[in-house]
């Protein structure tokens, strides 16, 4: 029966789906149409893969199972392995925090973003090792080693020297990231990461002090020194000593605010 519309004509109420004759197969649903491949989804989940197992889980074939489809489909949208953990890399990259240049603290601005791009490579497990000898060429990428040339010549520091620096910088702190995933990635399912690395270094303060002395002299007589601090310490120590090398560098009269550092 035909019901009547309050602002309008009578409609037909909507249409019931018939039941299944007898002997016949049920239709079949069709299954909901999957959202298109794009490079942005074939990246993000990829570092979803990343993020959980580590970057040798991250594979075409790996990928492509997590979007449902072949790998073959993926070479549509990157090249192939060695594409996508660039992109992924830059894609990383995207989430470091970057710094407006202060002349009077480039020093300390350089150190900041230094520890920020440690924070979020650290972040992603091992994401790092994509970029030990990678000359970098994405957009974020890009933003960041700019950022980083900003300081450096902002604070009057030569062009040949900050040129080399960046490089310097970025092989530290790639090394730093790689290492501490790999101190993480060799603790024992349940256990906490940093238990287990201190845990490790007690190994090797004995082991040291048990070396013979006529030999190693050194090494027996600094176990305390050799291993008191912790990667942190560490690594404040390393950058200090790259920015302070770096600042050396600096002569008076040197590009200065408001100089054009070009």
């Amino acid at each position: 029966m035909a019901t009547a519309r309050p602002d309008g004509p009578a409609s037909e109420p909507p249409a019931r789906e018939l039941p299944t004759p007898p002997g016949r197969r049920p239709r079949r649903t069709a299954p909901p149409r999957r959202p298109p491949l794009t490079r942005e989804a074939i990246v993000e989940t990829a570092i979803r893969v990343l993020d959980a197992e580590g970057l040798e889980a991250v594979t075409m074939r790996r990928v492509a199972q997590e979007l449902g489809t072949g790998p073959a489909s993926l070479y549509a949208h990157v090249s192939g392995k060695e594409e996508l953990r660039e992109l992924m890399l830059d894609t990383v990259a995207a989430e470091i925090r970057l710094p407006e240049p202060d002349p009077a603290r480039w020093q300390e601005q350089l150190k900041e973003l230094a520890r920020e791009i440690r924070r979020v490579y650290t972040s992603h497990r091992d994401i790092a090792m994509v970029s030990m000898g990678l000359i970098p060429t994405g957009p974020h990428l890009l933003d960041v080693a700019e950022a980083q040339l900003a300081l450096m010549r902002a604070g009057g520091v030569s062009k040949e020297i900050a040129g080399i620096a960046v490089d310097t910088l970025g092989m530290f702190l790639d090394a730093d990231a790689i290492e501490d995933t790999l101190y993480v990635a060799r603790t024992p399912a349940g256990a906490d990461p940093w238990e287990h690395v201190q845990a490790y270094v007690e190994q090797i303060q004995e082991y040291f002090a048990a070396l013979p002395p006529d030999r190693y002299p050194h090494l027996v007589g600094m176990v305390d020194e050799l291993t008191a601090e912790g990667g942190d310490g560490r690594f404040e120590f390393g950058l200090d000593l790259i920015v302070r090398g770096i600042a050396s560098y600096v002569k008076d009269g040197e590009a200065r605010e408001g100089e054009n550092p070009a």
